[in-house]
């Protein structure tokens, strides 16, 4: 298995930060696992109990590519957690703001 791409914080770019969040269902993820005490799984991904596996494993790749999580391996298990710390030294407060105004 290939490994899973995650850029470097100097390769997080605004424009792929706002295209992976501007899908109603990715800022529901990123909402989702900001509120997580624990990184979330893709296949328990509880904002999205009827969005097929495929489709939500698609997510979770361009929440990845763009910069927005960290996906790491346990067993057989993706884990998934908000890059909060690189975002926001990226783009201060802009995750923040984001996901308050989508309230």
């Amino acid at each position: 298995m290939a490994p899973l791409f995650h850029p470097s914080r100097d390769d997080i770019t605004l424009a792929g930060v706002l295209s992976a969040l501007a899908d109603p269902l990715r800022l529901r993820i990123v909402k989702s696992l900001m509120e997580q005490k624990d990184c979330m799984s893709c296949t328990a991904a509880a904002p999205c109990p009827d969005i097929p596996k495929s489709t939500l494993s698609n997510h979770f790749r361009i929440l990845r590519e763009a910069g927005l999580i960290q996906t790491t391996k346990k067993g057989v298990e993706h884990r998934n957690a908000v890059r909060e710390a690189d975002l926001n030294a990226r783009f201060p407060k802009l995750l923040k703001t984001i996901l308050a105004s989508a309230e």
